[in-house]
């Protein structure tokens, strides 16, 4: 069998692009491999600096894919944080690290132009992000295309340390590329991120969920005259959510004329309601029994830790590094 291995940073609430992007597919990958999902907690100290907002974020990104349908029963789930060896291979393979590899990091570039603080945390994100992917000798990483090139320094490192080492002690993962549905865009027409403050929460709801949604960019067409669905970055949502009888239904009143954007804003609120409704129940559940959810992670972290041990043995073996406890 297989293991799958996939992380999420929780630098802030998830939104519907992280659900449609990557949430919904790890999800679907729980019954296709032993999968290990973890929340990069240690990843998050690039951007945040509260140790509150930090702990909360951690909890409330647990909470949403329990309740969103991830089942510890079919797959390890845990905090980063709660497997310390992963810290101890990264330093490992920073030793070997050529600082070359670092500055051709694309990623790195786009969040410092992004306004992300340039720290060394955030310049070699891809090596805790290798030893995150070795350390449990995964053998597929789900990522979306942004991510790519990190996987390939992931195999970069690997590849120097068995050469430098003599031995095939890290095993090379295999890249596995999500395709979206869509690149899912935001209330201002970019693609939704955190980073551009113009997302949609998995789990607003109310008025909140109503100010969002009505704030959707549109062009200026007049209520009476035809409109193009495709070219609208409202129904780009309303695709994501509604079933294809009820997509189709819609993107003929759009066509048809005398269907403004305000009808189709109206329409998209009552479909994300009916669409997340099952696991906001759950999640509501869930908050009344937090107890559950940090068992979940405890336990998810004893299990990754016991994968974690059996890699490292053989690096601290290879590298002389004595441990005596």
């Amino acid at each position: 069998m297989k293991t799958i291995l996939s992380g999420i940073t929780p630098s802030g609430k998830l939104h519907i692009g992280n659900y449609f992007g990557a949430i919904r597919q790890h999800i679907a990958m729980q019954d296709k491999g032993d999968a290990f999902y973890f929340i990069a907690n240690y990843h998050s100290l690039t951007s945040v600096n509260d140790g509150g907002e930090v702990l909360q974020n951690t909890l409330d990104i647990a909470l949403d894919y329990l309740a969103l349908g991830l089942d510890p029963e079919k797959c390890t789930f845990f905090a980063q944080s709660d497997v310390p060896q992963v810290t101890e291979l990264t330093w490992i393979l920073g030793a070997i690290c050529p600082v070359s590899l670092m500055e051709k990091g694309v990623a790195y570039k786009e969040k410092v132009s992004q306004g992300l603080n340039p720290n060394i945390g955030l310049f070699t994100y891809p090596i805790l992000q290798a030893a995150d992917i070795l350390i449990y000798n995964s053998d597929v990483v789900p990522v979306g295309q942004d991510q790519k090139q990190n996987i390939e320094i992931c195999r970069d490192l690997a590849g120097k340390f068995n050469h430098v080492y003599g031995e095939e002690i890290l095993k090379l993962p295999e890249e596995h590329i999500v395709e979206s549905v869509a690149v899912v865009p935001g209330i201002d027409g970019q693609k939704m991120s955190k980073s551009y403050g113009n997302t949609i929460n998995i789990f607003d709801e109310g008025e909140e969920l109503k100010k969002k949604v009505m704030s959707i960019k549109t062009d200026s067409t007049p209520l009476d005259e035809p409109k193009d669905p495709e070219n609208c970055n409202v129904f780009a949502l309303i695709k994501l959510v509604a079933d294809e009888e009820k997509t189709k239904e819609i993107a003929e009143k759009y066509r048809a004329g005398g269907y403004g954007y305000g009808h189709a804003k109206k329409e998209l609120i009552g479909l994300l309601d009916d669409y997340f409704a099952e696991a906001r129940a759950k999640r509501r559940e869930l908050q009344e029994n937090l107890d559950y959810v940090r068992d979940v992670l405890r336990e998810g972290g004893k299990k990754a830790r016991k994968r974690a041990e059996t890699v490292m043995e053989p690096v601290r073996e290879a590298t002389g590094i004595i441990k005596n406890s």
